[in-house]
């Protein structure tokens, strides 16, 4: 009888505490909504694989009043980039993509540096010299690039930032390199590989490429923060320049399995993704990038805590993993220039999640 007692105390204790992270939770997210004038946003947490608590707030599309949820799909922005990194990482385990020779090796007429050479590692951790936007007209483009090949017509003859290695800047287009380096790698299109390799390996059944003019049922909206507490609507803009690095869509309840998917393994080997949890964007610069993954923990153990955040039109997102926790916090929302707002919260779903 004691026993059961007993069992039945630490029940009790276990739901009274998970009732209280859900309330710190919930009121964490609405306060987005309320403070901050975010339009929509779907937040989440997940330990050891089970999803302990997850809602959405606000709107999905104001005009029409459709609620934001878990299952509302949003542009995932620069969280893609992990994605494709692993892609990446995949080929290599197979010997298909070899880190350190030149991106030649897979795209020959791509033009060549005086000096050194763009590799793969360099596309990887952003240190390849590669610029970002040039200016609104590139990163609001209407333009359709029909391959992602054709994209690379945009920056290819562009002048380099710096000799490839030796600085760090964080650039969308070197994203959209590897996307051709994958797709010449497996003899499969960007797209379908994602598909076969990462989104239905992680039962991702919500997640895909965008495409320009052609909405999804339960796809959110686009709104833009033009100022604290007032937002507009925001303008379509094509992604097909930066699917690799900023150009898939999901759903809150999608990012939570594929975060788990990164702790169990399912996509590359442990000894594969505890080389891209390392420090690879140069020590000089401080800046804590591995491959496709920002390193949140202080030195000397930066690749503890990792995840990356996103930002384009029409949204703001975060994901942070924790792999010795098993622990994975999401935030997505449909409201661009709120950084300063959405990464901080992540954080703090983190630090509710973790609580004791």
């Amino acid at each position: 009888m004691k026993k059961l007692i007993i069992i039945t105390a630490l029940f009790i204790g276990f739901n009274s505490q998970a009732q209280d992270q859900a309330t710190k939770a919930k009121v964490l997210l609405e306060s987005l909504i309320t403070k901050d004038k975010i339009v929509g946003a779907a937040g989440g947490f997940t330990i050891d694989g089970e999803t302990v608590w997850q809602m959405g707030a606000g709107y999905a599309d104001r005009k029409s009043e459709v609620k934001f949820t878990p299952t509302t799909i949003t542009r995932l922005a620069s969280i893609a980039k992990s994605m494709t990194a692993i892609a990446v990482m995949q080929l290599v385990e197979q010997d298909l993509i070899d880190l350190d020779t030149p991106i030649q090796t897979y795209i020959p007429d791509y033009p060549k540096h005086e000096k050194t050479q763009i590799t793969t590692r360099h596309l990887l951790s952003h240190t390849s010299g590669i610029g970002g936007y040039t200016s609104a007209k590139d990163a609001q483009t209407k333009v359709e690039y029909p391959t992602l090949y054709d994209a690379l017509e945009i920056f290819k003859d562009r002048e380099l930032l710096f000799e490839p290695g030796t600085r760090y800047s964080y650039t969308t287009y070197g994203y959209t390199v590897l996307g051709v380096i994958v797709e010449r790698a497996s003899g499969m299109t960007f797209e379908d590989y994602m598909q076969k390799n990462i989104w239905d390996k992680a039962g991702m059944t919500n997640t895909g490429v965008e495409k320009f003019g052609q909405k999804k049922p339960n796809q959110s909206s686009l709104y833009h923060q033009i100022r604290k507490g007032k937002s507009r609507d925001g303008k379509e803009n094509n992604l097909s320049n930066r699917i690799p690095g900023g150009g898939v869509y999901s759903t809150l309840e999608d990012m939570l399995k594929f975060g788990n998917a990164v702790i169990n393994n399912v996509f590359v080997k442990e000894s594969t993704m505890d080389l891209m949890r390392e420090h690879h964007s140069l020590e000089k610069e401080r800046n804590g990038y591995g491959f496709g993954w920002f390193l949140y923990n202080p030195k000397p153990n930066e690749g503890a805590i990792i995840g990356h955040s996103g930002e384009q039109t029409g949204s703001c997102t975060q994901i942070v993993i924790v792999p010795s926790l098993k622990l994975v916090t999401v935030i997505l929302t449909n409201t661009s220039g709120t950084f300063s707002e959405v990464q901080p919260a992540t954080f703090n779903l983190f630090n509710i999640a973790n609580e004791k």
